[in-house]
């Protein structure tokens, strides 16, 4: 993929409901520009799918997307394989995606196996998003990251953080950003559960517009905050890996980057 496929990709993910913005795409080109892959058919980006690589640890798939016009003919399944091709050239120990039901059948066949379930949440809202105040350079929140993911991401989180608000307190940080539909919750990681819940209360009850959030349904304190702060389940995934089992920390992970992003 190249920077002026942007708007066509930004287009496929439009097309498909999803939340993400031009910015959104725009990061992943920056942070990945090897592991974003497009087929191209007659002028028109027809499918596309993303590959990041959070060292050699983990490689999280993402973003598998084709235009309705283009479907059955296996466009998405060439990319897929392109990726695992690419993700095993590396010695990747394990790869990862968030499958939905009807993607989970096809994953299955090439050794995905489910770790857990993750869900996402939504708000409705009429007010305007809140403003985003981002932070520039290395985040000082990446070590309470670090003992809950299963790889180092302090280098998505400063992407993140330089488009994101961003909130901490001793045991948690906060992000949050701007969405195409809806403003997006997260990441979330606390040590406690009072840790979480003060920085997602203040945020949410300060604001008005519609909101969406992924969690993992295993986090209890994470689903019952949900339900106080009147959200509600609207799409149901399942977390796959293929490789080296690396369970993320649920208990710790209040809120993930991104279906895209881990």
């Amino acid at each position: 993929m190249r920077s002026e496929d942007l708007s066509a990709a930004l287009r496929l993910s439009e097309l498909a409901g999803w939340n993400q913005t031009h910015e959104d795409w725009a990061m992943l080109l920056d942070f990945a520009p090897e592991g974003c892959l497009a087929i191209e058919i007659e002028g028109t980006v027809a499918s596309t799918t993303t590959l990041l690589c959070y060292g050699k640890k983990l490689a999280w798939i993402g973003m598998v997307l084709t235009d309705p016009a283009y479907r059955r003919q296996g466009l998405a399944r060439k990319l897929f394989e392109e990726c695992l091709r690419r993700a095993d050239t590396m010695g990747m120990e394990t790869v990862k995606l968030d499958a939905t039901d009807q993607g989970q059948p096809l994953y299955e066949k090439f050794g995905f196996r489910c770790e857990q379930e993750i869900e996402r949440w939504a708000r409705s809202g009429d007010g305007a998003a809140p403003e985003f105040a981002s932070v520039d350079g290395d985040p000082s929140f990446k070590h309470i990251d670090a003992p809950y993911f299963p790889a180092d991401r302090s280098t998505l989180l400063a992407r993140l953080a330089s488009r994101s608000s961003v909130d901490t307190n001793q045991d948690a940080y906060l992000l949050a950003r701007p969405g195409r539909l809806s403003a997006y919750l997260g990441p979330c990681v606390s040590r406690n559960v009072e840790g979480a819940r003060q920085l997602i209360i203040k945020l949410i009850k300060h604001s008005s517009c519609a909101w969406v959030w992924d969690l993992f349904p295993q986090n209890r304190h994470a689903t019952e905050l949900a339900t106080e702060l009147g959200f509600a389940p609207q799409r149901h995934l399942k977390r796959m890996f293929r490789g080296e089992a690396s369970p993320t920390n649920s208990d710790a992970i209040y809120a993930i980057a991104g279906f895209e992003l881990g």
